[in-house]
């Protein structure tokens, strides 16, 4: 008789990780048991040892659906000579490194269940099983049970009791199962009612062409017929949102197919169980009749999303067509999840309240994925169903960190015992309230985990609110603190992301974004970076242009064309596009001896798209340069100009799409052309390196053409690495602050370890 106990990691609880283990021990004929801890799943089996072995491989092998193991050990132990199987009490009293699991989008059983009128929980807004529901949202304290969720609030009925402890039941151990008897409660405005009654009433609403707020999986969304062009205009007023593309929900994949054209791999993003908002080609006469040009003004893509909650499917198969689906805030401020505060602060933005009694922990945007012309993947925003985990293999340093990330598209990295969690994305923190969220997110999962760092990792940007706050944890705590510079941080995540770190041969690293600041107190975002035996150097960017007025050129092309066509005798072509007074005005500070110097590609591309007549001002971040990659996919199959001069200098990519547009040229092949001619700098300042491995990194990789036009131009050639699991923008930069650290600052290790004064708890 062998008797053996196996400790396995990872995602590993909410997943039906012992059912299955319960259930393959009684297929195997074993006895034992299986419990949750707070650091993953513990088995002990007795029987054969052969079969112990087969029993075993069988679940590293073949291990539940949406569970993931990172590390597994065993140990032999002596027989207890038990009689059966068991899934005994989960345990709290261990060290809290269980991997948090995501929310998962609605399954197919459930989802066939909700629309069944035979089925009991027939139209139960709220249904769920072990495969699918709200985990991380809901998630008050490790191990992931019942109750320690927001769950616990609702005590399951006879029936309900009876499938949780029935092994042969798909929701036997299922810590969300409820339903109509005892289960979550719709309200409306606040108040509880019925659930058909407020289903009904939510319909009215929208067939009346007015704005709902529906509470869904990690916060509120707002609802309106997509394919009237007055209530989307409506809404956009309302939440001061005046051209930033919308997603639409789709009541099935009926109706999808009238509207898109699709690739395989979109598809089945849209399908998964993390069913992130996909961005797909519109048809040019969308057969729903959804008001494209108010949906996503200048694009021709639509952010296309799938009832992923049961209630959402109910609200949409209902109202039978696509609906806008936004996140309820006014634009800019974080999306809001607390019951408390909705209805206060989004009245007069929504005409009515579709919530439900179950608290929200944690607060999560949609998770948005897109696919390049030839298939290459681009995380836009990871968050709901994909946050707030990431994987890496590298065998780094012990020490708990945390790491602040940036100030747009921001995100926090924590570093605990032998996991590394990236969190959801948490928008740009340029707000009171944005500030406030991070905060709270940050103490929950810190709480989550009785975190405490004993290194903490920021921006080197002076005012980045981020940095400020884990300057104060730092000082109030007496924990070490480090700056990274921005673009260093984003090129150390593409390469610890493609496992780069210990490359044998030198690595190229272009980072283009739109601002960072740089080591030389400019403003910096198109640099070329080399990186070899654990040192990184700047090898290389496009050369400076005055950075004038601050945020303000971020907001107006305009000036960024002024700016970086100054001195070529081109400029003038600009003027209609100023007034007077801010002709002149700005042709001074221009000349101004202590100019702000930039080097960012994301200008670049908002001036060309300027010059082009897509916009002189833009309303959110990267609208110009989004629409000139979508002018530019309309000219993939025209001809190729080859740009003559320094590519490295702005101004030779700017001058082409003035002499074009003088002489007739079409805006699209100009549009096209001028990618081409980003891709050629590339190849150039490659062969100049000596480097055939090139890693990308930066928000202006999320341009789908420009992946593609690397790809043909370079492929063969070149081995190329691009973000795999995160996306290129600054949601990247948390996880290379830390990895930055570890492949950068390894010779001052020692030292931090030595005078840093570990946590038990942390709380900001």
């Amino acid at each position: 008789m062998e008797a053996r106990h196996f400790h396995i990691e990872g995602i590993v609880q909410g997943v039906g990780f012992r059912p299955y283990v319960y259930l393959l021990a009684h297929e195997f004929g074993l006895s034992g048991w299986v419990n949750n801890t707070s650091d993953g799943v513990h088995i002990e089996v007795e029987g054969d040892e052969s079969v112990i072995e087969k029993f075993i491989t069988t679940i590293i092998v073949q291990p539940p659906d949406n569970s993931r193991i990172t590390n597994w050990t065993q140990h032999r132990i002596e027989p207890a000579e038990r009689k059966d199987f068991q899934i005994v009490n989960s345990d709290g009293n261990t060290d809290k490194t269980v991997l948090l699991a995501p929310d998962q989008a609605m399954c197919k059983e459930c989802e066939k269940e909700l629309h069944d009128p035979s089925n009991p929980r027939y139209r139960y807004p709220f249904i769920t099983c072990t495969h699918c529901g709200p985990r991380y949202s809901i998630i008050r304290s490790l191990p992931y049970d019942r109750e320690n969720t927001t769950m616990d609030e609702f005590y399951m009925c006879k029936n309900c009791r009876e499938e949780y402890n029935d092994i042969m039941d798909r929701r036997y151990y299922s810590q969300t199962n409820s339903c109509h008897e005892c289960g979550v409660s719709l309200t409306w405005n606040g108040i509880i009612g019925e659930t058909e009654e407020l289903l009904q009433k939510a319909n009215e609403v929208l067939n009346r062409g007015e704005i709902l707020a529906i509470k869904g999986i990690g916060g509120y969304l707002l609802l309106c017929d997509a394919t009237k062009r007055e209530v989307i205009n409506k809404l956009r007023t309302r939440k001061k949102r005046p051209s930033k593309p919308l997603a639409v929900l789709y009541p099935d994949e009926r109706i999808l197919p009238g509207d898109i054209i699709a690739a395989k791999e979109e598809l089945v993003e849209y399908r998964s169980v993390a069913s992130p908002i996909v961005l797909f080609k519109v048809k040019p006469d969308p057969s729903s009749g959804i008001a494209m040009q108010e949906i996503a003004p200048g694009l021709s893509y639509v952010g296309a999303m799938k009832p992923y909650a049961p209630l959402l499917s109910l609200i949409a198969r209902d109202f039978g067509k696509p609906l806008i689906a936004t996140s309820a805030n006014m634009s800019g401020s974080p999306i809001m999840y607390r019951d408390e505060e909705i209805m206060e602060e989004l009245n007069g933005v929504a005409d009515a309240f579709l919530g439900n009694d179950r608290k929200i922990l944690m607060s999560e945007d949609d998770s948005v994925v897109r696919y390049s012309p030839k298939g290459k993947r681009i995380i836009l925003r990871r968050s709901r169903g994909i946050a707030p985990n990431y994987f890496e293999d590298n065998h780094w340093s012990e020490m708990d960190v945390l790491a602040m990330g940036g100030s747009l598209k921001s995100t926090y990295f924590i570093k605990h015992a032998k996991n590394s969690y990236v969190s959801q994305y948490l928008g740009d923190q340029d707000t009171y309230e944005s500030q406030l969220s991070y905060q709270s997110t940050l103490d929950h999962m810190v709480s989550l985990l009785d975190f405490g760092p004993e290194l903490i990792l920021a921006d080197k940007h002076p005012r980045y609110s981020t940095a400020d706050l884990g300057r104060r944890i730092a000082s109030e705590h007496s924990i070490q603190f480090l700056n990274i510079q921005h673009h260093e941080a984003h090129f150390a995540s593409v390469l610890a992301e493609n496992r780069l770190t210990e490359a044998q041969e030198p690595v190229l690293g272009v980072v283009w974004d739109g601002t960072g600041y740089g080591n030389d107190k400019n403003i910096w975002g198109g640099e070329f970076f080399l990186y070899a035996n654990h040192t990184m150097k700047r090898l290389d960017h496009f050369r400076n242009y005055s950075h004038i007025l601050g945020d303000k050129m971020p907001k107006e092309p305009r000036i960024s064309a002024l700016s970086i066509l100054k001195g070529t005798g081109l400029e003038d072509w600009l003027e209609d596009k100023f007034e007077s007074n801010e002709w002149k005005y700005y042709h001074k500070q221009l000349e101004r001896d202590d100019a702000l110097l930039s080097s960012s590609v994301g200008r670049i591309f908002d001036a060309a798209a300027c010059i082009l007549g897509l916009g002189d001002k833009i309303t959110y971040e990267g609208e110009a340069a989004m629409r000139l990659e979508d002018l530019a996919l309309r000219g993939v199959h025209h001809e190729r100009v080859i740009i003559e001069g320094d590519l490295l200098k702005p101004a030779t990519h700017l001058i082409p799409l003035i002499q074009g547009l003088k002489a007739g040229v079409l805006r699209e092949t100009l549009a096209f052309n001028f990618h081409w001619g980003m891709v050629r700098t590339i190849e150039n300042v490659a062969l100049e390196s000596g480097s055939h491995c090139i890693a990308f990194s930066g928000g202006v990789f999320q341009n789908s053409l420009l992946l593609d036009l690397i790809t043909d131009r370079m492929g063969n050639q070149y081995r190329l690495y691009f973000h795999k699991n995160l996306s290129p923008n600054d949601e990247n930069v948390a996880y290379g602050q830390w990895a930055h650290f570890n492949i950068i600052g390894q010779e001052i290790f020692s030292t931090l370890r030595a005078t840093s004064k570990p946590l038990n708890h942390l709380n900001t």
